[in-house]
């Protein structure tokens, strides 16, 4: 092939990514000059149709935006609202909250490193050819995500889209005899969860560093899902392994700042003017230090680095080692909660509605997700704000390809041809896990070389 005049590659499908996008990739003279990743999916109006609605429907109502991770937007959604009207919710119900998200992060994560993302560092297009390879591993992750989908189903009324999540907690709680069945399947999902880790450690992982800010919840003492504070941490941490620097919530959107590009329907998020990321890597970075202690045994053999001394894992191609380490911490912190429940006294706090502004953030799986809902005094909603992972995460995943490929180009030797290119962003692409419909096509590669 030529590597001079303009060439362009399309690849018009896909699988194992969720959504719908092409990559735009232009090179000229063996250098990258822009890289742009085009979400084209159509908008989907939820922050729209939400106003008008009472203060609590959005639970149900943004559930429906990711079939993957319902809860998260459950989560959040129920904590922005809450605060709005004063109420918080603690004890066996914020435990039971946590139990269904972990339950989720189990389910979501390993999806996505069994059958989504495994398959490129064997050179195979799909799980099913992985499984005739290593039926076993394949099986394992199966066996995991079906322990995470059993605690959606028993808490959330389903796995997809949960019924049973209300304001100030859940129509109805189990008893601790209902719970019992899932402490047996998670001892085995823990084993299970383990074997993951070294098995993705072991891995060929190319050379890669993301050097841009990490931003995640924090909260000391827990690793921060469903609460804590947004914190930064930029690439030259203080050697303690500190974040730079956190703010509360409610600035969210003083550093966080949404601006729409020409090539996507998704807003780009900049953290006080830079692109960042969040995710699993930011999360190891920021609070890896209080994984459950077999969790962070298992990072360190697996060389994720010490987070307590802040030398920690920026390389996106391993992220997959980061969310099968997250797996074994959210089976071992689900069976801690099983084993010391006590039923709620109800199964929910009452929340009135008062005219107020309230907004939260929680870790979805593929990374920080941020809601704000404004009210009256009846409940109506007049605002409704909501910042995925994905769009936050669309700037950075544009500068990692674009790494990614000058990094490709300027390696000796023959240069890199489209296909080869191709592949390598797709693995890039896939190395964030993007929830881009928040949909499973994703990539139309276009090349343009002069």
């Amino acid at each position: 092939m030529s590597h001079r005049g303009s060439r362009v590659l399309r690849l018009d499908a896909l699988a194992r990514v969720e959504g719908e996008a092409a990559l735009h990739l232009t090179v000229h003279d063996r250098t990258v000059a822009e890289a742009q990743l085009r979400i084209y999916e159509p908008p989907r109006f939820f922050e729209a149709f939400l106003v008008g609605r009472g203060h609590g429907e959005p639970p149900d109502i943004t559930s429906r935006i990711c079939g993957i991770c319902p809860v998260a937007y459950q989560m959040t959604a129920c904590q922005a609202i809450e605060r709005a009207c004063g109420v918080t919710v603690d004890g066996p119900l914020a435990e039971l909250r946590r139990l269904l998200y972990y339950g989720e992060w189990i389910e979501s994560q390993s999806l996505h490193i069994h059958l989504l993302h495994a398959p490129d560092f064997f050179g195979h297009s799909s799980a099913v050819e992985l499984a005739r390879e290593h039926r076993g591993a394949v099986e394992r992750g199966l066996r995991i995500k079906q322990a995470g989908n059993a605690i959606m189903e028993r808490l959330g009324g389903r796995a997809i889209h949960p019924i049973n999540v209300r304001l100030g907690g859940f129509y109805r709680v189990p008893a601790p005899a209902e719970l019992a069945p899932l402490a047996e399947r998670l001892r085995r999902a823990h084993d299970d969860a383990l074997e993951t880790v070294r098995w993705v450690a072991g891995f060929d992982f190319p050379d890669a560093d993301y050097d841009g800010p990490l931003l995640a919840m924090r909260d000391p003492g827990r690793y921060a899902i469903d609460s804590g504070t947004p914190a930064v941490m930029a690439a030259g941490a203080d050697s303690d392994g500190a974040p730079v620097r956190g703010f509360p919530v409610a600035e969210f959107e003083r550093h966080v700042v949404e601006r729409q590009v020409p090539h996507s329907t998704a807003l780009v998020s900049e953290l006080d003017g830079h692109h960042y990321l969040t995710g699993s890597l930011a999360r190891y970075a920021v609070s890896g230090r209080w994984l459950h202690p077999s969790a962070l045994d298992a990072a360190r053999a697996a060389g994720l680095g010490d987070p307590a001394t802040g030398a920690v894992c920026r390389n996106p191609f391993r992220s997959i080692v980061v969310r099968a380490v997250e797996v074994a911490h959210a089976v071992a912190e689900a069976l801690r909660i099983i084993d010391a429940y006590e039923p709620p006294s109800r199964p929910y706090a009452a929340v009135p509605p008062r005219p107020a502004t309230g907004c939260a953030a929680t870790e979805a799986p593929r990374g920080l997700l941020y809601h704000r809902y404004a009210m009256d005094a009846e409940g109506t909603l007049t605002l409704a704000r909501i910042v995925p992972p994905t769009a936050q995460n669309q700037a950075a995943i544009e500068y990692d390809l674009r790494r990614q490929v000058q990094s490709r180009l300027d390696a000796p030797g023959e240069p890199a041809g489209d296909e080869e290119l191709t592949a390598l962003c797709e693995r890039a692409v896939r190395n964030h896990d993007p929830c881009i419909s928040c949909s499973a096509h994703f990539l139309d590669l276009t090349v343009e070389r002069g």
